[in-house]
């Protein structure tokens, strides 16, 4: 036997071996090599073409879904705010705004979703959970003015998530629901952009995100379970959680799968002009993948990722507006332009819209997140927030440049400026 044919012939063997998922990752790797092979070959202009933001045909198709869904969506129908915070935060990193007559309809309908013991439901009249809770607030958020940011009960809201707070320092998604990094992050964000976030509230957080770090370096959503790509964005050390900084591997954590030897307690290699740690978030995948080798390529982790290694400079407990976009002299840990010219590759559709991968239709979750990372990617290399990014630093032309969105809250910058204003006045 030819070396030829003992190499198919053990790749034929590896595939008989392989799990469904590591079929289904094989699928997609093909899909996007096919799509990257063709543009390399395609004209210069037909290039160029490929990589433009095709902003009009997304905001045809956000504000479509804001007026009106299909019965396909009934499936969703405790994860209504959602629905809102998707095609909002989606609206607003492209520049857009919504006319009177939506931007009404959509501070009613949240605020019918909103309980009277405090917290949003995931449509009216249902139980209040912290993830529709948060989705509900930065929709709030993101929509801005008087009307939208008075209709938040912010004392009952903290009444809510005080009783979600459990004994392990930990949160509860909803009252007797699960408990994981999820519920932290949510009660954390929602309680640091409405400057209710206090002692009780960030007590013992830290300790039990700490107990959630595992041996790849990543956190996972419980002590125990598998580190992930979308929970390791949640925190980093500067979010005054109470981590012990000598306990937590971030050596391991900036480094897929602690590929370099494990450091514990010393400061990371990439630092701002004060010697601050400028990157101690966590982070695991490389070019543009999870770190977790049984999932297939995943669009709404790469802005989860990719905000590992923007957001270590905001403070969320004393909610001062201290530089998000803090220059590093070593550039982002990730590949910025790789990751956008997957995006607008692989993940933008023609007729508006992003998908999870080649081979998924589009959807409003996965355009929310493709649009966040292409944002925070394109200004990863400022200085600081108010300073556009150099035209190098934005795949294909200049115009595809979106709006600056919090890389901890997920809500344009803008919009958190005026709400973190309005709140510390009251």
């Amino acid at each position: 036997m030819n070396s030829a044919a003992a190499a198919s012939a053990a790749e034929e063997a590896t595939r008989r071996r392989s799990t469904v998922s590591q079929t289904e990752q094989w699928a997609v790797q093909e899909l996007v090599f096919r799509i990257y092979s063709m543009w390399s070959r395609a004209d210069p202009n037909v290039r160029t073409a490929l990589l433009e933001l095709n902003r009009e045909e997304h905001i045809a198709y956000l504000t479509n879904g804001l007026r009106h869904l299909g019965p396909a969506f009934v499936s969703l129908d405790a994860n209504r705010p959602w629905l809102c915070y998707w095609m909002l935060h989606s609206l607003a990193l492209l520049g857009e705004s919504v006319d009177d007559e939506l931007e009404n309809n959509a501070i009613d309908f949240l605020n019918r979703c909103q309980d009277p013991n405090g917290g949003y439901g995931g449509g009216p009249g249902q139980m209040p959970h912290l993830a529709t809770t948060y989705a509900a607030v930065n929709s709030l958020i993101t929509l801005g003015g008087d009307k939208a940011l008075s209709s938040i009960n912010r004392d009952k809201m903290y009444t809510f998530l005080r009783r979600m707070k459990d004994s392990s320092g930990a949160f509860r998604m909803h009252d007797a629901g699960e408990i994981d990094v999820r519920a932290c992050y949510t009660a954390i964000s929602v309680a640091s952009i409405l400057s209710i976030l206090d002692d009780e509230l960030v007590k013992g957080v830290g300790d039990y995100i700490l107990r959630c770090q595992t041996y790849e370096g990543g956190i996972s959503g419980e002590p125990g379970s598998e580190a992930h790509g979308g929970i390791g964005w949640h925190f980093d050390k500067e979010l005054n959680l109470g981590f012990k900084d000598e306990q937590t591997n971030w050596w391991m954590a900036v480094t897929p799968f602690g590929r370099i030897h494990s450091v514990r307690g010393e400061g990371l290699p990439f630092s701002n002009s004060e010697g601050d740690c400028a990157s101690d978030s966590t982070s695991e995948g490389e070019d543009g993948t999870d770190g977790n080798s049984s999932e297939a390529d995943d669009t709404c982790h790469l802005r989860q990722e990719a905000q590992q290694s923007t957001s270590s400079s905001a403070d969320c407990k004393t909610n001062q507006p201290s530089p998000i976009f803090r220059h590093i002299e070593t550039g982002p840990i990730f590949d910025s332009i790789a990751l956008q010219q997957y995006l607008l590759l692989c993940s933008q559709l023609e007729d508006g819209g992003f998908r999870d991968k080649p081979g998924k239709p589009r959807d409003y979750y996965h355009t929310c997140y493709c649009l966040s990372g292409l944002s925070i990617c394109q200004y990863s290399w400022s200085k600081n927030e108010n300073s556009p990014p150099p035209p190098w630093a934005v795949m294909g032309p200049y115009s595809n440049l979106l709006e600056p969105t919090h890389p901890l809250h997920n809500v344009v910058m803008k919009q958190y400026d005026e709400a973190r204003e309005f709140f510390s006045s009251l």
